[in-house]
């Protein structure tokens, strides 16, 4: 990737991958719902807002058009008291009409190359038990399963 930070414009055999744009979160919140966490848009336009000022949170996304997103990586650069460092996937969605075209390798990929950028040297992803399409995804880009867990939530 060409900028500094490792995430800059990039193109796959399948789409062109940039950084995310405040504009872009009509569009976040369309494929987010197709991964069944729907939101309106204040609240993506919100929350984006605050990543894209953040240098440890990139988000990179797919388009053909420049305006339709194909699909969108986030990822967090967390500092863990008992592991260390690492950069974490937490969001990856690919638009049901363009998977089968290797967006979602190239946005990992993109996601490696930003992680070795900044000098991190590991990765990881958490993938909900339901979703076992997407088990073998995650093996074929090179991730190897390491636990399983049960996540705790408490409304506050």
């Amino acid at each position: 990737m060409k900028a500094p930070d490792g995430v800059g414009d990039a193109v796959s055999t399948s789409a062109t991958l940039r950084r995310a744009r405040q504009d872009d979160a009509a569009q976040l919140a369309r494929l987010s719902a197709q991964l069944g966490y729907p939101q309106d848009e204040a609240a993506f336009a919100s929350r984006l807002r605050r990543l894209l000022i953040s240098a440890d949170h990139p988000v990179v996304v797919a388009t053909d058009d420049d305006r339709t997103l194909l699909g969108f990586i986030a990822l967090e650069r967390r500092l863990m008291l008992e592991t260390g460092e690492r950069v974490e996937i937490v969001g990856l969605v690919v638009d049901d009409a363009a998977r089968r075209r290797g967006i979602g390798q190239a946005l990992v990929r993109a996601a490696e190359d930003w992680a070795r950028a900044i000098g991190v040297p590991e990765m990881m992803v958490r993938s909900n038990v339901v979703r076992a399409e997407s088990h073998p995804f995650y093996e074929d880009a090179g991730f190897e399963r390491a636990k399983t867990q049960h996540v705790y939530r408490k409304r506050l």
